[in-house]
């Protein structure tokens, strides 16, 4: 009996062993049948479900339950990104031209292009089109080619340029115009409002580019020096935008969401240290100069007929020995010379006048003479000059007229 329970009990564990060993061995041939398994199944269908990869379900393929799957089908999604933006633009970039500037050869010079700048086609009549652009685009030019947005150049005549307000209006034959711009309302603009410039930066190489801002701000004023003399001769008031104006984008659009020119890009601050600073004449502003322009060939201003320097640029020895001005008379307009038989020869203002006021508003040098004369009053307007003569205040009233070239 200890024989058999001895015996029993050895071959038992015996057995156990061989159980022991066979489930490890059947485990192991489990796994490594499953690695092969999953490793011959196709790589796409494990990893490559991208993210907008289409998948179709196994219903939409049709396939029954059970049937082995077909591979990922990829599939390209057109998405429509038309927008306010894309639209404004479609709306008016047609209109945008290239305005090129040829010179003739001179002494000093080899002649050619001297240079590219942007225009807007804003009116067709009577067989022709009219495009607006800067002066100092078109500035002693001896031709003008205007380039259409299909790369057609074509002839164009200068109708008339303005150097205050940097506007000039061009002509070419309207066969060549299929769409002309509609201006907007610059008055209404408000800052932060998205504007979108067009135009032609660095030339023709890149003719109809479009960039995107807002609107920075409004009633802007910049000084101007128009003969380059270091001191200014206007104040430009224009708007400001973030949109990228660069050299060739002037006489371009300043477009609005709805597709409407608001303003005529015309300069920007190119210092080193600024960035996004450009400005544009607003399109309120320049439609008078245009119409002047493009009817007359030239802007029809009311006229004084006096040569004027302001009281800042004469040395303080003059203003009293010269001027005879009080001590307390810092700010003004002298008169330098009077044209004969103009308005203010009529109403008695003479040399070394020194005037202070118009219409009751003070004038503190030239720039605040012109801005009121040119933007408060017109030709046959009456205007009371208020002025200091050897001392002494005075008032005149004299009738303005229109300045004859």
């Amino acid at each position: 009996m200890g024989y058999y329970d001895d015996h029993y009990e050895a071959h038992g564990q015996t057995r156990r062993k061989r159980r022991s060993g066979s489930f490890l061995s059947t485990l192991v041939g489990a796994v490594l049948g499953g690695l092969l398994v999953l490793m011959s199944i196709p790589a796409f269908s494990r990893w490559d479900v991208l993210p907008y990869d289409i998948v179709p379900s196994q219903e939409e393929r049709g396939k029954p339950e059970g049937e082995s799957e077909a591979p990922a089908v990829r599939q390209s999604v057109s998405v429509d990104v038309t927008t306010a933006v894309t639209k404004a633009i479609d709306q008016v970039s047609d209109a945008v031209v290239g305005v090129v500037n040829i010179q003739e050869a001179s002494f000093w010079s080899q002649g050619g292009e001297a240079g590219v700048g942007s225009g807007v086609i804003y009116k067709k009549a009577g067989g022709r089109a009219f495009i607006v652009t800067n002066h100092h685009v078109v500035e002693n030019a001896s031709q003008l080619e205007v380039s259409l947005k299909d790369g057609t150049r074509v002839p164009a005549k200068l109708l008339g340029s303005d150097v205050l307000m940097d506007l000039a209006v061009l002509e070419i034959d309207a066969k060549h115009v299929k769409k002309v711009a509609e201006f907007g309302d610059s008055d209404a603009v408000k800052p932060g409002e998205p504007v979108i410039a067009i135009g032609n930066p660095l030339g023709l190489q890149f003719a109809g580019s479009v960039t995107q801002g807002i609107i920075s701000g409004t009633n802007r004023t910049v000084e101007v020096d128009l003969d380059q003399d270091g001191s200014p001769d206007w104040n430009a008031e224009v708007l400001q935008t973030d949109a990228a104006i660069n050299p060739g984008n002037s006489g371009g659009a300043l477009v609005n969401i709805k597709g409407q020119v608001i303003g005529i890009n015309s300069m920007k601050i190119a210092q080193e240290a600024v960035e996004g600073i450009g400005f544009a004449i607003p399109i309120n502003t320049a439609i008078p100069i245009i119409s002047d322009l493009e009817k007359y060939g030239q802007v029809r201003r009311p006229y004084m007929g006096v040569e004027l320097r302001s009281l800042s640029d004469i040395p303080s020895y003059h203003l009293q020995a010269t001027l005879h001005l009080p001590p307390n008379v810092k700010e003004g307009a002298a008169v330098i010379r009077v044209v004969p038989m103009s308005p203010a020869a009529q109403a008695g203002l003479k040399q070394f006048d020194v005037i202070v006021a118009l219409d009751g508003e003070k004038i503190r040098n030239v720039l605040d003479l012109r801005k009121y004369l040119y933007t408060k009053k017109s030709i046959g307007d009456r205007m009371e000059v208020t002025f200091y003569r050897d001392g002494e205040k005075r008032t005149v009233t004299m009738k303005l007229t229109r300045e004859s070239y």
